[in-house]
């Protein structure tokens, strides 16, 4: 099965060409402790909530960016939601305090010991276990994928429990690209690959790979997603953190965050692939 390479390779030469924008000026702060600019990127494998921007392969877009934005509007804080690369590419950068900001994050503890957590989250992810078509098997739990070879997206978190659960007891591979993961399930290297529900289908979408995959019945794990700030962010400041708050806090009782997913996923199929309504049913 071909996956389309040239589509990987040009989001990550963009990742060159964004990093050459985080400079000291990144963090010129305002007059009142907050910065003017904040430096944000995330996870560019996460259609509805966040992409690649097909017209600026520097930048991200998706419903995490139009969202944050909201959440800022007024404060006089201005924000740049840059393409750094891969998943483990955008977590160490924020690590660094290279950039400010993710876009989206699972909590984690050992994020927990790097970044602030903007409460409340502002939306909830589910995700599941995908496995080739015609080769389902008896799942009834995490103790089912024992002895079986897993695939996900190198420093990618399902919560806590699994987290620690996989650590223990499975065998998961990471790659820096899900649909890495994709092809090595489809060429029978993975049983199984682990990812969020909504993303995981828009890509497979993308790839044309839809009918050849199914979604294990019970595989449901549903975790909050926050933003988050680098400890070493030189933006971490209470008053960056009090309007981020307030900020998020008025839009999901508002319930913008819902109304943006289904904006943006209008949008990615619009432009990409159509995605289904319902998730592939076991054969």
């Amino acid at each position: 099965m071909a996956v389309r390479r040239g589509f990987i390779d040009r989001k990550y030469l963009a990742a060159a060409f964004a990093l050459a924008l985080l400079t000291p000026s990144t963090a010129s702060l305002a007059a009142g402790g907050a910065c003017e600019r904040i430096v944000v990127s995330g996870n560019s494998q996460y259609p509805p909530l966040l992409w690649v921007n097909p017209d600026d392969p520097k930048r991200l877009t998706g419903a995490a960016v139009e969202l944050l934005e909201m959440a800022l509007e007024g404060s006089g804080i201005h924000v740049d939601v840059l393409n750094v690369g891969p998943w483990a590419r955008a977590q160490e950068e924020v690590r660094s305090g290279r950039v400010d900001m993710l876009a989206g994050a699972f909590l984690t503890p050992t994020r927990l010991m790097e970044m602030d957590y903007v409460h409340p989250p502002y939306i909830e992810v589910p995700s599941v276990i995908f496995v080739k078509r015609g080769e389902a098997f008896p799942y009834s739990g995490w103790d089912d994928l024992r002895g079986k070879q897993g695939s996900s997206l190198v420093n990618n978190s399902f919560g806590t429990a699994f987290d620690t659960y996989a650590a223990d007891h499975l065998d998961i591979n990471t790659v820096p690209s899900i649909e890495q993961s994709f092809e090595l399930l489809l060429r029978d290297r993975a049983d199984y690959v682990i990812y969020e529900r909504h993303q995981g289908l828009a890509l497979a979408a993308q790839m044309n790979i839809l009918d050849q995959l199914d979604i294990l019945e019970g595989s449901l794990i549903n975790e909050p997603l926050y933003y988050t700030i680098s400890h070493n962010s030189a933006c971490n400041s209470p008053a960056l953190r009090a309007a981020l708050a307030e900020g998020v806090y008025r839009m999901v009782r508002q319930g913008e965050p819902r109304r943006l997913l289904e904006k943006y996923r209008e949008i990615w199929a619009a432009r990409f692939a159509p995605i289904p309504e319902e998730e592939p049913a076991l054969e």
